[in-house]
Formats: structure tokens, C-alpha cells, sequence
């Protein structure tokens, strides 16, 4: 997977930018980041004609007490780094204006966070993880910005594949004795008794058909001398995000990373069923929805209300 050069971090002006501004610095210090976007996007304004007439520079002067507050918040809490380029960035509209930042700026990663218990309808990140051009990080509110233990659900298809390749990436990055997790979560199917074998029998069997496929999709994979270890997980519930949110917070991983399918106009609303779940459902641990980067659904983008 490509180097995150290029970030966007996405505050709005809650206690959860803090939380986004300490993880953003501590992926530019390991990361060789180049450049990084801190925006807040505004609702658009309707002010009745004789108010804006009345009140002519409003707009303009909310719009700076937005990039005052960014700038002083991020002054508080991001030393100085070598070579790394600040921006602030304040938008009058919706959410489509972050995608087309991240479009024109060619951006690799978009930081955002999941509110639990702050006001906040999450979303933002469902949206986003359809129609972006790159990898997303969402990130829960109060979650502690380190990548010792990593977390990632697989189903052995190529868009796992990104994601244990950015699980690598980062792994080799952020430290010597991070801990990589490789998850495969298999479901015994209801008609099992048909073929003579006992609930056991059958889920060992299927177990036995997981390790034989990591044997041969660990095969095509530099793992640049990272061990990693695989997880293997019966699917008891019927509900495999539980299963992988479950072993997440079992295993103290500081993050889950989940692929997506590359984005093109067919496929603009459809990211994969686990990593739309997982958005939806998992509030504990960090998510990176990991995708290739550019793979644009084009002008649909700028179409589509979000």
C-alpha cells in the first residue's frame, strides 16, 4: 500500500478534536508526513436579504473565528516538525466539500472521529467510507493514539490483502515489537448435518480449510519480516463484526484494519458488508477502512447529496 504523505482531519469543534489532533501528530512523526489539512466544515448559511445586507462581512468573520480556533488548538498540542506543512481549512457546505478537498489535494488519509457519548449521529464516517478516495482512520472518542497491537479481519480477497499490506506498512513504522493479528472469522452453515459430520467435526474442518488458505495467501505477501498471527474465529452468533470487535477488545488491539473495494462509479455506494457494519457498530478501537488510492466514482461524487 501507498505512504501517508497527505492527511485531512476533519474537527468540529468538540472535545473530540483534541482526541484527532494527537492521533494526526503522532502519525506525522513516524510517518514522513508532508502536509496536513485540518478542516471544519460549516452547515451553508441562509441569512434573510436584509440581514446580509445589514450584515455583510458575518459569514466571512465566522468563517475566521473557525480557522482562529483550528490554529490555536493545533498550536496547543502539535510541536513543530521538520518538513510538515500545516493548512486550515473552513468550508461553507456539506460533507461532499471534504471529498472534493481530498480529490484536489490528493490526499492518503482522512482522519475523523466517532462520537459514543459526545452529540453526534456518526454519520459522517458511514458517508465518507462510500464515497472517499482514500483510506479513512475513524477514530472513538478518548481512544489513546499508539499502534502496538493491530487487528486484521480477512477474508483472503484482494481488498484483505490492502489491508494486511497497510497492517505491515504500519507495523514497520511505529514500532519493533508491534504485534500484527491476522482474523478469519468462518460460519458453520445451518445444513452442516447433511454430510454425516457433528457440529465439532464440521467447525474443525472448516478451521482447517482457513489455515490452509493464510498458508497460501501469507505466501504472496511481503510481510518485511513482521510475524504475524493469525486468529482463527467460529462465527457463533451469525454476526461476525461482533466476532471481530470481540477479539479487538480481547487482544487490546489499538486498532482494527479493514479493506474495502476499490471505488468506481458501480460500486459508489457499496464498500463491503463487514466494513459498513463494522463503521456502524464498532465504537471501542480505532478503524482504518483501508482502500486504493484515486479509485474515484467521479462526477457521481459531486451529485450524490450527502
Amino acid at each position: 500500500m501507498y505512504p501517508k504523505k497527505k492527511l485531512i482531519v476533519c474537527l468540529d469543534q468538540s472535545p473530540l478534536d483534541q482526541t484527532l489532533i494527537l492521533f494526526a501528530r503522532f502519525i506525522a512523526k513516524v510517518n514522513q508526513v508532508k502536509k496536513i489539512y485540518f478542516v471544519n466544515v460549516i452547515k451553508n448559511f441562509s441569512l434573510p436579504k436584509e440581514l446580509q445586507e445589514a450584515f455583510p462581512t458575518l459569514i466571512t468573520q465566522m468563517m475566521e473565528e473557525r480557522r482562529g480556533y483550528m490554529k490555536e488548538l493545533v498550536t496547543d498540542h502539535f510541536p513543530k516538525i521538520k518538513g510538515l506543512e500545516l493548512s486550515f481549512v473552513v468550508k461553507e457546505g456539506n460533507l461532499s466539500k471534504i471529498i472534493k478537498l481530498a480529490d484536489e489535494k490528493s490526499a492518503d488519509l482522512i482522519l475523523l472521529g466517532r462520537k459514543v457519548t459526545l452529540v453526534g449521529t456518526g454519520v459522517a464516517s458511514q458517508r465518507l467510507s462510500r464515497r472517499a478516495s482514500c483510506s479513512l482512520l475513524i477514530v472513538p472518542e478518548n481512544s489513546q493514539p499508539k499502534f502496538n497491537k493491530l487487528l486484521v479481519p480477512s477474508d483472503f480477497s484482494e481488498h484483505s490483502k490492502n489491508a494486511l499490506e497497510d497492517g505491515i506498512l504500519w507495523a514497520k513504522k511505529y514500532g519493533k515489537d508491534t504485534e500484527l493479528f491476522f482474523q478469519n472469522v468462518y460460519t458453520v452453515p445451518s445444513g452442516y448435518h447433511f454430510t454425516g459430520k457433528s457440529f465439532e467435526e464440521f467447525t474443525q474442518l472448516l478451521k482447517n480449510n482457513a489455515e490452509e488458505n493464510f498458508k497460501k495467501f501469507i505466501r504472496k505477501i511481503d510481510t518485511k519480516g513482521i510475524p504475524i498471527t493469525p486468529v482463527y474465529t467460529p462465527n457463533e452468533n451469525d454476526n461476525p463484526v461482533r466476532e471481530i470487535v470481540a477479539a479487538a477488545v480481547e487482544l487490546k488491539a489499538d486498532a482494527i484494519l479493514i479493506g474495502t473495494k476499490g471505488k468506481t462509479a458501480s460500486t459508489a455506494l457499496h464498500i463491503g458488508s463487514i466494513a459498513e457494519r463494522l463503521i456502524q457498530f464498532n465504537n471501542k478501537v480505532p478503524l482504518l477502512v483501508s482502500r486504493p488510492k484515486g479509485k474515484n466514482a467521479g462526477v457521481l461524487d459531486y451529485l450524490v447529496e450527502i
